[in-house]
């Protein structure tokens, strides 16, 4: 049965520790072991945040009879400890009170938008090169031309190479069908042929080249067959088969190369990305889908998007033009993913800061949003905005001044730590903001229209800098993913188009539309393809029959001959090809 503890003065515990060891004890002295002193306060000192465990038979040596004397130092005199009959079990003592030195912090608080911020001081934009197109903007540019800076030549050479190493392989083993060596001209007819599906759309591919009505395209079936063209595409490969094949014998390990069949083309386009343009000011990072339903290990599924299953890309891009700067294609986790987090990595890998140089705005969304990503962005000159999860570790927890059960619409909350401003607003929903660059709120105001009392009324409701900023700018990637959406084509780049916009708004001149830019450039590639400066005009047709259709009592239309003639309501199932008018074989009128 444990003995019952009893209550001492410390000179007992000197006693009782000096007779235990038969060793004479100077409390007086502490010139041995002094670096085993543990600094103490002695005002903020209290008896319950200190205990002394005390062994049954332990030698005392000196650092005991430091402990003892720094404990008398701390406690004085008249101090007293619970020591058990047993003995003493130990000679050093613990802290329970968790007392910290110093003042205490202050607790932070939300602040509302009648309490000043302070302005943060912005950075001066110093970029790399002048912004817009990097290349001579007074010379004239083609359409070709400026595709042919992100689709050179000595790479449709490769591509031509590569693919028709591909369709002898595949010949060799056994796929039957027709091939001729792929030479620029076929080439560059095919990319033609690309652009113009983008242009025109039909719901199958072989539409393209049925001669019945309403399909009686002449473009594609004039300049190449429809066997030649689905050749071309089935066989067409960028990389080359023996680096293929020294790829394929890395697969399970880290030297794998997942994009190593795309890579030729893709590091050419985010290199002439980078080259033909500097981006203006303000720029943001969004993810981008594209379509595809290869059966790859590397498509992803993201449900909130538009184009729901594909290559995922990180993007970056000029807020103001849209212009896809940088992009990355995501291929799974990385060494830097893990150790800093997806978004973070994502981010710091589409921002070479040597190239694009120093004073950027940045907009994110809350994917990549968090404060540790804004300091180092700030610490490298770089200003940083975008919307941020109340669930992120930084985030502040603080519920002190925060907003009321019902808070009206244009009511905000700030708080600032170091450079990081966190500002919340209530709009229709609650809106959280983190930025480097803003200050809390300034007093603009934008125009709502709010219901009060069963009628609409239009109404000025305050707004935080960083929301009315973040809506002006986040929109840059959209911008490029709409471009792409209104003439889409399996050739996904609107670059040309919009660096001539850019030349053209130099110039002062009023750009064409992006329906006449690609209808250029397809007749400018046909016009390369055969070697010669003006576009080949159309085979002249001769007058020759056609049937509208396989069914010859539902396709008739009302001859037009017979209508000039006076004679009414004579249906015919044929049209002249050349005139493409319906008429029918009567001998007598025609």
């Amino acid at each position: 049965m444990a003995s019952e503890n009893k209550s001492c003065k410390t000179e007992d515990v000197l006693e009782i520790v000096s007779k235990d060891s038969e060793v004479e004890l100077c409390v007086e002295d502490s010139s041995s072991d002094d670096e085993d002193l543990i600094q103490v306060d002695k005002e903020n000192s209290s008896d319950s945040g200190y205990e002394i465990l005390l062994p049954q038979r332990y030698a005392i040596s000196g650092l005991l009879v430091n402990t003892l004397y720094l404990f008398v130092l701390v406690h004085g005199q008249s101090s007293s400890v619970e020591i058990p009959e047993s003995g003493f079990c130990s000679f050093g003592y613990r802290v329970f009170s968790g007392r910290k030195s110093g003042p205490p912090e202050q607790e932070e608080m939300w602040h509302n938008k009648k309490e000043e911020d302070r302005n943060p001081e912005p950075f001066k934009f110093m970029p790399s090169r002048v912004p817009g197109p990097t290349f001579n903007k007074t010379a004239s540019w083609s359409p070709l031309s400026l595709f042919q800076l992100f689709f050179s030549v000595p790479v449709v050479q490769t591509i031509i190479q590569n693919t028709n190493a591909n369709a002898a392989r595949r010949k060799a083993a056994g796929v039957k069908f027709q091939w001729t060596d792929l030479t620029v001209k076929d080439f560059y007819v095919f990319l033609a042929i690309i652009v113009f599906t983008g242009l025109v759309s039909v719901h199958h591919r072989a539409d393209y080249w049925k001669r019945e009505w309403p399909y009686n395209f002449h473009f594609p079936q004039e300049y190449m067959s429809r066997n030649r063209f689905e050749a071309i595409v089935w066989s067409l490969h960028l990389s080359n088969l023996k680096d293929d094949e020294e790829n394929q014998k890395k697969r399970n390990t880290p030297q794998y190369d997942r994009l190593f069949k795309i890579k030729l083309l893709y590091d050419q386009i985010v290199n002439a990305c980078k080259a033909n343009f500097q981006p203006y000011e303000n720029i943001c990072i969004d993810e981008r889908m594209v379509a595809s339903k290869a059966r790859i290990s590397v498509k992803q599924y993201m449900k909130a998007k538009p184009t729901k299953r594909g290559y995922k890309l990180f993007v970056l891009a000029d807020s103001a033009s849209g212009y896809t700067w940088n992009f990355s294609v995501y291929t799974g986790k990385s060494e830097s993913s893990i150790s800093h987090g997806l978004s973070y990595s994502a981010v710091l890998d589409l921002l070479p800061f040597s190239l694009l140089g120093r004073g950027y705005t940045l907009y994110l969304d809350h994917f990549y949003t968090s404060p540790a990503l804004l300091q180092y962005l700030h610490k490298n000159c770089f200003g940083c905005c975008g919307t941020i999860k109340k669930t992120q570790s930084d985030f502040p927890r603080t519920e002190k001044n925060d907003f009321p059960k019902r808070a009206e619409r244009g009511d905000m909350r700030w708080v600032r730590k170091d450079e990081v401003l966190f500002v919340k607003s209530i709009e229709t929903r609650e809106i959280t903001m983190c930025s480097t660059v803003h200050r809390a709120f300034s007093g603009k105001t934008v125009q709502r229209r709010v219901k009060e009392a069963r009628v609409w009324s239009a109404k000025q409701i305050p707004v935080p800098d960083a929301v009315l900023d973040y809506n002006k700018n986040i929109h840059g990637v959209d911008l490029s993913d709409a471009l792409i959406g209104y003439y889409s084509v399996q050739q996904k780049t609107k670059k040309c188009f919009i660096l001539h916009k850019e030349i053209c708004r130099s110039q002062g001149q009023e750009p064409v539309t992006q329906k006449k830019f690609w209808e250029h450039l397809a007749v400018e590639m046909l016009s390369f393809a055969v070697g010669s400066a003006p576009a080949a005009p159309s085979p002249t047709l001769t007058c020759m029959p056609r049937y509208y259709g396989s069914d010859a009592t539902q396709s008739r239309r009302y001859c037009r001959r017979c209508l000039d003639a006076g004679i009414p309501r004579v249906k015919t199932p044929i049209y002249c090809r050349a005139c493409n008018v319906p008429l029918c074989l009567t001998v007598n009128v025609h």
